[in-house]
């Protein structure tokens, strides 16, 4: 018998996803869970982020590259910070419906 989306997303430790998410981030703590719509949206928005990032730095004078790159990574980590509170949720949603 296959196991359903939600017993696969019970049976995964909370601490190791919402870690997945943080650590290499763009969410690869989905790839863990088998969420696999999840982390193709991670994945759309963080490229969407280096896109936009490349796009209006091209004209940017020296002096604000520091700051770009400073704005960059804020929006990376903003990113991984929302899809491991996501993931961490999502576990502890379906063992309380369980």
């Amino acid at each position: 018998m296959t196991p359903t989306r939600e017993q696969i997303l019970a049976a995964s430790a909370g601490w190791v996803a919402v870690l997945l998410n943080v650590v290499p981030g763009l969410g690869a703590g989905y790839l863990y869970q088998r969420r696999w719509k999840a982390y193709w949206i991670t994945s759309a928005i963080a490229t969407s982020w280096f896109v936009a990032g490349v796009l209006l730095g091209q004209n940017a004078d020296a002096a604000a590259e520091g700051q770009n790159q400073l704005v960059g990574l804020l929006g990376l980590l903003a990113l991984a910070a929302g899809s491991a509170t996501e993931a961490g949720l999502a576990v502890k949603k379906v063992r309380l419906t369980d």
